[in-house]
């Protein structure tokens, strides 16, 4: 029997797993950067070309701009999406979650390119730098604390739930004062739910075992992540944003 394992330095060995378990890490954050940009590109694309932009609005018999059908449909589609992922993710393979993801966060900017008509293109700017500054700091809570999230991570799951249903109902009703205190309770949950993301992410990745089952994971993990950010800065925005 060979012996040599013996003499391998332990320390060594703790070194190579946490080496890995960050460029893991950053792979996940690179998933969602990546959402990030296109979402960012394909927002920017419909709100200011006029041909595209006239795709998603009509204007109404009150001379008001509202959304086209395909514009609602739009509006539905990343959730149709993002339920298709989550049913899906045994049979699909990695290729076809990654794929998904892109698609989605394509759809998703397209779905949010209104926010450019709506507000002020500094207070754009100012609220997603508050965003990213506040999702660093939960997102870096959530990785290094000793604390069991878990069972915070439940309620605030049903918290989702609830603001999913009030958002909408909220659709068709169009009220500023709802959507409002929606809002402020989602910035509420998805702030805990980034510290939460972020933990559990961060014990997913110590059991790597490098199949394409935990190449989805990752994917999967940068989808949550993603999806804390912008509801977060959607939340924000509608908060705290100035419209034109």
């Amino acid at each position: 029997m060979d012996n040599n394992f013996r003499k391998t330095n332990i320390d060594n060995i703790q070194y190579d797993s946490v080496v890995t378990q960050k460029n893991l890490l950053a792979t996940v954050f690179a998933w969602m950067f990546a959402g990030m940009v296109i979402t960012t590109a394909t927002s920017l694309s419909f709100a200011y070309i006029p041909s595209l932009l006239d795709l998603m609005l009509t204007q109404g018999e009150d001379g008001m701009l509202h959304k086209s059908m395909l514009g609602h449909i739009v509006t539905f589609a990343p959730l149709i999406m993002l339920i298709g992922m989550g049913a899906g993710f045994r049979k699909l393979s990695y290729l076809a979650i990654a794929g998904l993801f892109l698609g989605f966060s394509a759809l998703f900017g397209i779905s949010i390119s209104y926010i450019f008509i709506i507000y002020q293109i500094g207070s754009i700017v100012n609220i997603f730098l508050s965003t990213t500054a506040l999702f660093g700091i939960m997102a870096a809570t959530g990785y290094f604390t000793k604390t069991d999230l878990t069972k915070l991570g439940s309620i605030l799951m049903i918290g989702v739930v609830g603001i999913f249903i009030a958002s909408l109902i909220n659709y068709f009703m169009h009220s500023a004062q709802m959507g409002y205190i929606i809002s402020v309770i989602a910035v509420i949950i998805f702030t805990g739910l980034t510290a939460y993301d972020m933990q559990k992410i961060k014990n997913m990745l110590a059991e790597n075992d490098g199949s394409d089952s935990f190449k989805k994971l990752a994917v999967m993990g940068a989808l949550s992540l993603y999806l804390d950010f912008i509801n977060l800065f959607l939340s924000l925005l509608n908060i705290f944003g100035k419209r034109n």
